[in-house]
């Protein structure tokens, strides 16, 4: 909030709208939807705001960044109609979100740490062949039965392709290696929902190793977040105090 306004000073919209790149219309947007306030009127009927929705302007422009557009617009409804225990609890539900993301990535990094080349295939051509492996192979490969992998195959996790000759299942190398990055996210407690959106990403980077930049990115995001909800909560914090 600008420093130079004093509490009390009646302030137009585009006072407001000024100071943060907004338009008067926006400003009017966010207090017909309890993002401000209610403002009073001037005996001419236009809106008269306060260094108080100054404060609560920069508040939910604050919150945003960390929490979403439709979280920090329901912390400062909370808020303004006096239910700050329900705002508060909002605010938590986005820190333990924060928290279970994290915990997926490092789900995710230690999977593919875990991952090892697929072992060079043997001399026993009648269970495996050049250009893929049997499902039988691969299932004992993991230690899992053949119908977990028919499983995952239906969750979205491994696509083989059909043999031509024998209609059999045959797994080529990129799904080996989903199939085992889902096997290691299962013994993590992930459940099949929650792996399907990682294989993708896998499969959408090109392999293991372009990933790598994206998971350095995905950290880059979740800090981002977490030092955006710590302004966020200081703005919050200042307007709770304004608002007494």
């Amino acid at each position: 909030m600008d420093p130079n306004l004093q509490t009390g000073e009646r302030l137009r919209p585009i006072d407001l709208a000024r100071g943060h790149g907004l338009s008067t219309q926006a400003v009017r947007n966010y207090e017909e939807a309890g993002i401000l306030p209610a403002a009073t009127r001037t005996p001419s009927g236009y809106r008269a705001y306060t260094p108080l929705h100054a404060r609560a302007l920069g508040a939910f422009l604050a919150l945003v960044p960390g929490h979403g557009h439709r979280t920090a617009t329901s912390i400062m409804r909370a808020v303004n109609r006096g239910a700050v225990d329900e705002a508060l609890s909002l605010v938590d539900e986005s820190h333990a979100q924060l928290l279970d993301d994290r915990r997926t990535l490092r789900a995710v990094e230690r999977a593919l740490l875990d991952l090892t080349p697929a072992p060079t295939p043997g001399p026993d051509a009648a269970v495996s062949r050049p250009g893929g492996m049997f499902v039988g192979t691969l299932a004992a490969e993991l230690g899992v039965r053949p119908a977990t992998l028919r499983k995952w195959e239906r969750a979205g996790l491994v696509r083989p392709r059909r043999d031509p000759l024998t209609g059999y299942r045959v797994y080529d190398e990129a799904d080996v290696r989903d199939a085992r990055l889902a096997h290691q996210l299962r013994r993590g407690g992930y459940l099949l929902e929650q792996i399907a959106p990682l294989i993708t990403q896998v499969r959408a980077a090109g392999g293991l190793e372009p990933l790598e930049a994206a998971l350095r990115d995905w950290h880059g995001r979740l800090s981002a977040r977490g030092r955006a909800m710590l302004t966020g909560a200081a703005e919050l914090d200042a307007y709770l105090r304004e608002r007494g």
